[in-house]
């Protein structure tokens, strides 16, 4: 993970500080990329204690497309409820269907896409299933970017579009996200660990190896309320990467019995980090 220390400290070494919806400033740099290969292990921040089992619940949520701060909270994960009832914008939108209402956010948008006609486009099935049908196809994109519908999100996607990219002669899965708007100290190390799970998840279940995850960043930035804790991370020296198990309960595809509805049933505690070690948490204010 020495990549995104390494962008934390390019951030505060070359970055502008700017005012932004927020009300907090913080200080930016446009466009950044980092590169993680599975095989040196899962991507996963140790320079601080990471909250691997609450990012775990947020992808299982998306994935299951979960619109209410409550579902995610049942599952192990709490990110969203400053969202759904402290963010006064949404409090006041009558589109907001009473406490812990997220509107169609990132899950509603990959599993329930509305088109005109009233029908629903499964993207996370179209995906599995083109994966394994089509694995040439260049068009193996999810994505929640809908601006028609931004009047009825709690907050429209930072994570914008994930595209799946096979190597059939390796029989390995990558991929590839694109995220607009990136807290760096808080929100992207889950970022880049649910990306890389969601890698690992859909090779899992289409039979391949999981390779490499991409990270393209365009408004990075760190804000001002972050900047000591950053000083702090980034003087870490970061220890080996861990392993990931998935549990056998939930089975990868064996050549004969393709199962793409697996993704429906997996639950938190079937995936587990293998030898992971960090240095303290360090706690910080999230910006709403």
């Amino acid at each position: 993970m020495k990549i995104y220390l390494d962008l934390l400290q390019e951030v505060l070494k070359t970055g502008t500080c700017q005012a932004n919806r927020t009300g907090i400033d913080a200080i930016s740099i446009p466009g950044a990329m980092m590169k993680f290969d599975l095989n040196d292990g899962f991507p996963v921040v140790t320079t601080k204690k990471f909250v691997f089992k609450s990012m775990v619940a947020e992808l299982i949520a998306f994935l299951r497309g979960y619109d209410n701060a409550a579902q995610f909270r049942e599952l192990g994960c709490k990110f969203w409820d400053q969202n759904a009832n402290e963010n006064q914008k949404w409090l006041n939108n009558p589109a907001r269907r009473g406490t812990d209402d997220l509107g169609r956010v990132y899950g509603v948008q990959w599993r329930h896409w509305r088109k005109e006609d009233g029908t629903e486009i499964d993207q996370v099935m179209n995906a599995l299933n083109t994966i394994h049908h089509d694995p040439t196809d260049r068009r193996i994109i999810i994505t929640a970017w809908r601006p028609d519908e931004f009047s009825l999100m709690a907050l429209p996607p930072c994570h914008v579009m994930y595209q799946f990219i096979v190597n059939r002669e390796r029989n390995e899965l990558n991929l590839c996200m694109y995220q607009r708007s990136c807290d760096l100290f808080l929100g992207v190390p889950v970022n880049i660990a649910s990306s890389a799970l969601m890698l690992t998840l859909f090779a899992h279940l289409t039979g391949m190896k999981p390779r490499f995850f991409t990270h393209f960043l365009a408004d990075a930035h760190v804000y001002t309320t972050h900047i000591s804790m950053v000083e702090e991370q980034t003087k870490r020296e970061p220890y080996p990467l861990p392993g990931i198990v998935i549990n056998k309960r939930i089975p990868a595809y064996d050549g004969i019995t393709f199962r793409p509805d697996l993704i429906n049933e997996i639950m938190p505690d079937d995936i587990t980090l293998e030898g992971y070690q960090s240095h303290a948490k360090i706690a910080a204010p999230m910006a709403v």
